[in-house]
């Protein structure tokens, strides 16, 4: 398989496995989307890890199979191909990228799914297509200028060009830069943390967030408080202030 889902301890690691690249081919997008689709449904499953490997997340689409697409295919495909990076982006758990080597094109759109980003120190990323004739496809154009702002965005996309770490980290793409051999290590403890945390209000928040940046904010604000008011409903809830009371702040355990 070229992507696999790795389950332990309320983390879910989406694990990608194309050598020597990681490649997203079609047959990588489609599992991408199987598989996240399967981390949302499962209860076991309460954060997520987006991981390449040691040594490259992403470097991008099969540039190969894209070439004998010609316009009445990709048009055929190119829904699917966004579909497949939406199933990430929608997962309703906290979701972190765990970003080594090169990240470009796919796989930078794919790190964008992203609720959060830590990446090596020897990372690239980047959005070439331009360099191809094209431009992003699986929701650079938009997730990317939402992230980093319109004209850093464009720089980006015009240029083609790849930044190196500490140069997304100054521009908010990424969100922490550690050494290669730590990343997947604290990617899985940022979501090992919230994987012990109150999953429905984790959902109220990350969709709340989400719904506003892709709104006006009075229906942003009509998420927020019908999602407020229903989660005096849940057990975490519940739990959560009464450890407060009795405890103090910050004691309270969900699971």
């Amino acid at each position: 398989m070229t992507v696999n889902l790795e389950v332990a301890e309320g983390v879910g690691t989406l694990r990608l496995d194309r050598p020597p690249m990681n490649a997203l081919d079609i047959a990588t997008q489609d599992r991408l989307k199987e598989l996240a689709e399967e981390a949302t449904r499962r209860d076991d499953v309460r954060a997520v890890v987006i991981y390449g490997g040691e040594r490259v997340f992403a470097a991008g689409a099969d540039i190969k199979e894209m070439q004998e697409m010609d316009h009445a295919a990709m048009v055929l495909r190119a829904r699917a191909l966004q579909d497949s990076f939406t199933a990430v982006a929608r997962i309703p758990k906290p979701v972190v990228a765990a970003v080594t080597g090169y990240a470009l094109g796919g796989g930078c759109e794919l790190a964008l799914c992203a609720d959060y980003r830590i990446a090596a120190e020897n990372a690239k990323l980047g959005q070439p297509e331009i360099l191809l004739g094209l431009i992003p496809g699986a929701g650079g154009t938009q997730r990317l200028p939402r992230l980093v702002g319109p004209s850093k965005a464009k720089d980006l996309i015009f240029t083609g060009r790849m930044v190196k770490a500490d140069e997304a980290l100054a521009i908010g793409l990424v969100d922490r830069v550690v050494p290669a051999d730590e990343v997947y290590t604290q990617a899985h403890a940022w979501a090992a943390r919230l994987a012990q945390g109150p999953a429905i209000a984790l959902r109220a928040a990350k969709e709340s967030v989400d719904t506003g940046l892709e709104t006006d904010i009075d229906t942003g604000l009509a998420v927020e408080r019908n999602w407020f008011a229903g989660l005096f409903a849940t057990e975490d809830r519940e739990r959560g202030m009464r450890s407060f009371v009795e405890e103090g702040p910050g004691k309270a355990k969900f699971l």
